[in-house]
């Protein structure tokens, strides 16, 4: 990955000194929840955290839901899978859908303009549903495959739940009604299939979740007030970017002072 990963940058940091609004993703929020200094590194000094590799089977699957929901948008009609689990709705209608599902680096997506914190904070959503009443329904994609059923209740599905409220939000600050309840579509890949004969089978389920996006205002004026600070932040509870930077430094540091010859580069700054 190192032809797409340069460890420092330059550009797209923020600046305490400006008055421009400063881009905030989605997936940065999630970030600095996870781990403050992290958030800091990346956001303020431009170090960022290595990019992990695309899932392209996952990729697939997201975009063949897409198509297979656009197919009953553009009729109208609703998918059979909201008539079997009995929810009243239809894939929305939107002339800017096709933008809201894409993010291309923050020009596409769903944006607004936070004033308290002047942070532009957007996310790509994946589809949008209605109901009767006109309430939008946030609608997530999400790929696996195990053996047990798929749910919600894994500690660190709460990034899942993070960002359906943050997709919420979003459409909320845009003036429109969303429905409390949003859903993922969660499809898992069968694993008991004699043999793989050049295809996969998955079993979908749609699994309900009721947000709550009252946490997003105070942690947005946390996340500005520690990106306006010279310090930088304590590290998260359980980062493993920071666990491995401590222990690779100290390493470093023990290695070369046991031999004056090793070389000095690869130094990791400690905090």
């Amino acid at each position: 990955m190192s032809q797409y990963y340069k460890g420092k940058r330059s550009k797209g940091l923020f600046d305490p000194k400006s008055a421009e609004p400063f881009q905030i993703s989605r997936s940065k929020i999630e970030m600095f929840l996870r781990c403050p200094l992290c958030f800091y590194l990346d956001r303020r000094l431009g170090v960022g955290e290595p990019p992990g590799y695309p899932f392209s089977l996952n990729a697939a699957v997201d975009h063949l839901l897409k198509k297979e929901f656009d197919t009953h948008r553009a009729k109208g009609s609703a998918h059979p899978m909201m008539k079997d689990y009995g929810l009243d709705a239809v894939p929305y209608q939107h002339e800017k859908l096709d933008r809201w599902r894409e993010v291309d680096f923050g020009r596409g997506g769903i944006h607004y303009l936070e004033p308290k914190t002047n942070f532009d904070v957007y996310g790509a959503v994946d589809d949008v549903w209605v109901n009767p009443a006109g309430e939008l329904i946030i609608v997530d994609y999400k790929a696996t495959s195990k053996d047990s059923e798929v749910n919600l209740d894994a500690d660190w599905q709460k990034s899942y739940k993070n960002q359906m409220e943050v997709y919420q939000w979003l459409f909320r600050q845009n003036g429109f009604k969303v429905a409390p309840t949003g859903y993922f579509v969660y499809v898992n890949g069968r694993r008991d299939k004699a043999a793989f004969d050049a295809k996969l089978e998955f079993d979908i389920s749609l699994l309900p979740y009721e947000g709550d996006p009252s946490w997003i205002p105070a942690t947005l004026e946390e996340m500005k007030r520690v990106l306006m600070a010279d310090k930088p932040p304590k590290t998260g509870a359980d980062c493993d970017f920071c666990t491995y930077r401590q222990a690779a430094g100290e390493a470093f540091v023990k290695a070369r002072g046991e031999n004056k010859d090793y070389p000095q580069t690869g130094q990791v700054a400690l905090w």
